[in-house]
């Protein structure tokens, strides 16, 4: 960069709004945005090489073409299974559920095989496998044990939300716990008996319904409706893709061994 360039190398901007913002003549070389939304950002001239994007992504136009839905065909290609938590009946959510709960089952048997230690190491700063199914349960206890059953206050103490989930009251927040992985399951498992709760006697009548609206302080917020298909998509959104990060990471510890 030319010399009367600000020199903003390796700095850190968290919690902060940036929207409608310019950037013109930037170097953003080997910068990392983490949790953070790009909606209707407009990039033009730029040049993007070596470049590693992940997360939620819908209509991203490059160069007149709208790449999502090729990614989107990718996936499902890798993944035969994936398709299958997208359901639209009941009965598919039921079949869902099932193969959940057995590719959760196969994770964990990988996962048991590793030290205890290393079931609560990072993998470049992403929640250690304790976490992950720590967060789980609160997905789980959130959009199923609150938002369809009712429940204003499903958490258990060693639930996790998101990092950057602002503070609520009655939320639990213990990031640093360090649970055994036996603790970790047993509440891992009493979340997904709530969604087993929900899924067995589900009709396509209740799918296309809406919850009541929530009571009392927590996530989701006092008074917020869903439709429950929503909810479980939600909830399935978040089992598939923690699995895969699981798995990924488990890979990473395994060579550490």
């Amino acid at each position: 960069m030319a010399n009367d360039f600000r020199d903003l190398a390796d700095g850190e901007f968290q919690r902060a709004d940036m929207s409608g913002t310019r950037f013109s003549g930037v170097s953003l070389n080997r910068a990392r945005i983490l949790h953070s939304a790009l909606h209707q950002v407009v990039m033009r001239g730029v040049e993007i090489v070596d470049t590693t994007i992940d997360g939620e992504i819908h209509h991203l136009v490059i160069n007149g073409v709208d790449v999502a839905p090729l990614v989107e065909a990718e996936l499902d290609r890798r993944h035969p299974d994936r398709p299958k938590f997208r359901p639209a009946t009941a009965e598919g959510f039921r079949e869902a559920w099932d193969l959940n709960e057995r590719l959760w089952a196969a994770t964990v048997d990988r996962a048991r095989k590793l030290a205890p230690e290393l079931l609560h190491a990072s993998v470049d700063g992403e929640w250690s496998f304790i976490q992950t199914l720590r967060h789980l349960a609160f997905a789980g206890e959130s959009w199923v044990g609150r938002c369809i059953l009712g429940d204003p206050t499903p958490w258990h103490p060693l639930s996790l939300p998101w990092d950057q989930m602002d503070r609520r009251e009655g939320v639990p927040w213990d990031r640093d716990a360090r649970p055994s992985l036996k603790e970790a399951l047993t509440l891992r498992h009493d979340a997904m008996a709530l969604v087993r709760r929900v899924v067995d006697p589900l009709t396509d009548e209740q799918l296309g319904g809406r919850t009541a609206p929530l009571v009392g302080p927590g996530w989701p917020g006092e008074g917020e409706t869903f439709p429950v298909r929503e909810c479980l998509l939600v909830v399935l959104n978040e089992e598939w893709q923690h699995r895969l990060y699981a798995e990924r990471d488990l890979a990473v510890l395994e060579a550490r061994v």
